[in-house]
Formats: structure tokens, C-alpha cells, sequence
């Protein structure tokens, strides 16, 4: 398999997921009482923390605000560009080079100014770290004066400006191996102490730029679903976040609110016959390789019943990877729950029932297994659902608990319970697209088609994000292919999550973003702007 230098979002969920079990943390007194909190310090439970630090030219801050650094672009509530660093910027007609022009007060945490210099270091940095950052269009990034900046890519992008909008910049001048976990940055807080496993302390860096944040400390802990439930019912937590199977909890003192998310779920279907790839591992399926079974899938499958069963209602159906985003495909929309369609498709295609009720066609019996990672109770449930709406459709579905590292030499040759969910249309490429066959966890089911190849291309290429969303669009359908339910069905989408906080009641924020995948870090987005209201 072709290996990218670089860690999924799987992986990175999964090594958050393998941390659950955190000693507790140790006693703030200025932080853990109702005086301190007044003072203008909160303290927050919001999942795990960031096991490869805090440094963006690998990823950090790539679902939200990174926080300790600041962007060129930014992103509102809306998903609109908006200006952080950069005080204008222009594109080049032939969409190859991106001149962003920078303002001349912004000053890192530790005094010293950010100039041109630091943003070309960020992105050769990046470049040269080979990580989840999408710079590999990048030919190379000149500076042209103190303030102002050039980015020469090798094709036109239209997904550039998005990786402007993420890619926080880091200081030439104190950028080391140890920047991860001690990382100075133009962003609104700066951290004063973070001991693994337990805290991460971060205060107002004085010389933010923007206006200052009201709150002066922030304190993040680092522990378990139940102790940080705990913690939260005792007042020592102002934010926390609960996975949906924990969405019931009475918490005196604290809101409930529910976000919609991006953050999908669904079964990705192997494309290919079988078959094996140039490093000789299983690729394809005898039975996903059929256009109908895969097809009859995602007519037979009740996603809604998902929703309201397993999601108890915290979601929504998904029937594609970018559901309600600008990119996303109304097309790709179809009428599930629909058992006389999915059957009429597999009999057209030569399936019939066997005496056991499971179809079958030249002998080959419509059964599949169903991976899921273990230790995943919410995967471990939509997976358990799919299974018995399918078994007793007909095609016959056993799960499957497994490890990633089991699943990475399964998941080219059978089915796999998986998720995403991005701000970026990148990520539809990289899903989709024939040349990220086998790239990591990317198109791991091998799917190609030449004319989406074609679409994504354009989409890619595109000069204006206007443009590149019409293709991106096609891509999914156009009328007679597309990756979508209704063309080549290589994923039964199910789900997006809703994602659940509870908020101190005397804390006031904004409208919210909706949410990417991984739960927790995306809610500081636009935490300098949260008040606390007596």
C-alpha cells in the first residue's frame, strides 16, 4: 500500500480514543471555584488532547482555530473568507500564483514581529513535513517585501485557499524539534503549561494583534467520558463535550446544545473485482464489485430509522460526504428505505433469492463482513443497525470488531464502518479521486472513474471556488455517472452526528460553524469571542 508520511483522521481519532482512561487531573484552585471563574478563567473538557502537539505545519488546528498561531484567511460561521494576517490578497488569471499581503502589527507571543520571512519558513516547513497539510501543489513561496508574500503552485487549485485558511504561522526565529509541545504563535492565547495526560493551561498573549479575548485563561482537561461528566456536575467545568450516547446528562448550572456536523458516518463498499495491488495485498470484492448490490444497499438501508434509533434523534441522514456544504450535490440525494427498488435493481442485474432468502448470482452468495473499530460504541451500534436492516433485506452482513491496525489489511477487500467530515472539498478528492488508490485510509476501496477523475480534476483546477464547486457537483452526478447513490455507489453513507455540549449558562457565544469531524477542538473556533454574562 502506498503510505503517505502523514496520520488520517482515523488515526488520529483512534489515538485520542486510546487514551480514555486519564489519571485525574491535578487541583487548580484558581480555576475550580465560582470567584475564579468570575475572574475571567474557564475550564473546559473537550475531549483528548492532541498527542502530536501543537504544531501546524503537521496538522494542528486543521478542524478549527488553531489557537495558538494565527492564519493569513479565516472562515465565519457562514464559511465565508474572511482576512486574519492577510490584509488583502489577489490570484494571478491563470490561478498559479496567490500574492497575500500581510499587516505590519502582528507580533508573536514572545515580542517578536511576524514578517514575510516567518510565513515563507511556515510553508517550506509544511511542504517539507509531507503531513495531512495540502501544500503538495506548492511549487515554491518567495517573499516580496517585509509584508507581503507570493505562492506559486504548480496547477491552478481552487483548495488553496483553504489550506490559507488553516495553516497557522509559526515563528522562524524559535521554531525547534521541541515546537509541538512549546509552541509560540500571533494567535490570541499563548500556553503556559501543559502537562500530558492531564492539563493544558493557555493564557491571553498580550500581543494579539486582534481584540482581546475576555477570557484571560482557559483550561483545558485532559479526562474520561465519566470523570469528565463528573467534574462537570461538581462546577469545575465550563464546557464539556459528551459523545450523543452520553447526550442526556442534568447539569445543574450548564446549557445543552447540539450542533450540526459534517461529521459523517457510513460503509465504504470495496469497487474493484478481486484482485491484488503492486504490494500484493487483497483489493476488491467478489460481491461489493457488483454496481447493483451496491446500489440496492443504499435503496434498501433506513437511514432516518438510524438517526432516531441509534443517534436518538443528535443527527441527521447522509447520502454523501458533504452533505449542505457549498460542494455538496442535491443530486446526490435518493429515496431510501425503498426494499421494492433495491430488490428490482439486484433482479435486473441477474440476483435472485436463494431458499435461505439471501440473493445470490452465479453461485456467489450476497454475503459480506462489516469492520468496525473496537472500542467505538457508536460505530459498534450503526454497524450492528446496517447489518440487520440488510439481513433482512437479504444480503446477508456479519460484524466485525477489530483493531485499525486489522482493518488496514481489510479494508481493500471488504466492507469498512468509516468516517469523515471537512471544510475542505480536498477532502471529496482524496475519497474519490484513482491516484489516492491505497494512499493511507483514502480511496482505500479502490474506486475509478475516469469521468469523476475528470470532474475532480477540474474541480481541483478550478480558478474561482464558484466554478470549482459546478464540478465538484458533477463529480457526484451529472446526469449519467457520478460517485454518488445514483451512479457508482461505492460508500453507503448513513449519518452525520450532531455534536453535544453543555456551556455554562453565564457563558454567551455565537452562531457556530457546522461542525467538522472530531468532536471537541472545533468548538473553540471562534472562542475569542465567547463573553461571560452575570
Amino acid at each position: 500500500m502506498k503510505k503517505l508520511v502523514f496520520y488520517s483522521v482515523i488515526v488520529f481519532v483512534l489515538l485520542l480514543a486510546a487514551c480514555s482512561e486519564k489519571p485525574e487531573p491535578a487541583a487548580n484552585d484558581d480555576t475550580n471555584t465560582t470567584e475564579a471563574k468570575e475572574t475571567n478563567q474557564i475550564t473546559l473538557a473537550i475531549g483528548e488532547e492532541p498527542e502530536q502537539g501543537f504544531d501546524p505545519t503537521t496538522g494542528w488546528g486543521r478542524y478549527g482555530s488553531p489557537l495558538f498561531q494565527s492564519t493569513l484567511l479565516s472562515e465565519n460561521a457562514d464559511l465565508e473568507v474572511t482576512l486574519d494576517l492577510a490584509t488583502d490578497y489577489q490570484v494571478s488569471t491563470d490561478g498559479k500564483k496567490w500574492t497575500v499581503m500581510l499587516r505590519d502589527d502582528a507580533v508573536f507571543s514572545d515580542g517578536e514581529p511576524l514578517t514575510a520571512d516567518d510565513v515563507v519558513f511556515t510553508y517550506e516547513t509544511a511542504k517539507q513535513a509531507q503531513s495531512v497539510v495540502d501544500v503538495a501543489n506548492l511549487e515554491k513561496v518567495e517573499k516580496n517585501s517585509e509584508h507581503e508574500v507570493s505562492f506559486y503552485l504548480k496547477e491552478p487549485q481552487s483548495t488553496f485557499i483553504h489550506t490559507l485558511q488553516t495553516l497557522g504561522i509559526v515563528p522562524e526565529h524559535a521554531y525547534d524539534s521541541n515546537y509541538a509541545e512549546k509552541p509560540v504563535g500571533s494567535g490570541p492565547y499563548k500556553i503556559v503549561e501543559w502537562r500530558k495526560g492531564e492539563q493544558l493551561i493557555v493564557e491571553r498573549n498580550p500581543h494579539y494583534y486582534g481584540e482581546q479575548p475576555a477570557f484571560e485563561q482557559l483550561t483545558f482537561l485532559f479526562m474520561g467520558e465519566d470523570q469528565a461528566i463528573a467534574a462537570a456536575k461538581a462546577g469545575e467545568v465550563d464546557v464539556l463535550s459528551v459523545p450523543i450516547t452520553s447526550a442526556d446528562q442534568s447539569i445543574d448550572g450548564m446549557n445543552r446544545i447540539s450542533l450540526e456536523s459534517v461529521d459523517n458516518r457510513g460503509v465504504m463498499l470495496p469497487y474493484p473485482e478481486p484482485t491484488t495491488n503492486e504490494e500484493e495485498e487483497k483489493v476488491g470484492n467478489a460481491v461489493t464489485s457488483s454496481l447493483a448490490i451496491r446500489q440496492a444497499m443504499n435503496y434498501a438501508v433506513n437511514r432516518e430509522e438510524m438517526v432516531d434509533g441509534v443517534l436518538n434523534g443528535e443527527g441527521t441522514v447522509a447520502f454523501s460526504s458533504v452533505d449542505g456544504l457549498p460542494w455538496g450535490s442535491d443530486k446526490a440525494v435518493i429515496e431510501d428505505n425503498n426494499q421494492a427498488k433495491a430488490e428490482q435493481i439486484l433482479k435486473d442485474a441477474g440476483w435472485e433469492r436463494g431458499d435461505d432468502h439471501i440473493f445470490e448470482k452465479d453461485g456467489q452468495r450476497a454475503s459480506l463482513p462489516l469492520y468496525y473499530p473496537s472500542g467505538d460504541q457508536m460505530r459498534q451500534s450503526l454497524s450492528m443497525v446496517f447489518a440487520d436492516q440488510m439481513n433482512d433485506f437479504g444480503i446477508e452482513i456479519t460484524t466485525k470488531s477489530s483493531s485499525w491496525n486489522e482493518i488496514e489489511t481489510q479494508m481493500h477487500a471488504n466492507p469498512v464502518m468509516m468516517g469523515w467530515g471537512s471544510h475542505n472539498p480536498i477532502e471529496l478528492y482524496s475519497l474519490y479521486h484513482s491516484s489516492m488508490q491505497g494512499i493511507d485510509y483514502y480511496n482505500a476501496n479502490y474506486y475509478h472513474n475516469e469521468k469523476v477523475d475528470s470532474y475532480l480534476d477540474q474541480a481541483l483546477n478550478a480558478k474561482t471556488e464558484n466554478e470549482a464547486n459546478e464540478y465538484w457537483k458533477l463529480a457526484q452526478w451529472d446526469g449519467s455517472t457520478g460517485l454518488s447513490a445514483v451512479g457508482d455507489a461505492p460508500w453507503v453513507w448513513l449519518v452525520n452526528l450532531n455534536h453535544i455540549y453543555y456551556i455554562n449558562d453565564h457563558i454567551e457565544m455565537d452562531d457556530q460553524k457546522v461542525q467538522p469531524h472530531g468532536h471537541g477542538w472545533p468548538i473553540t473556533d471562534f472562542i475569542t469571542e465567547w463573553q461571560w454574562q452575570d
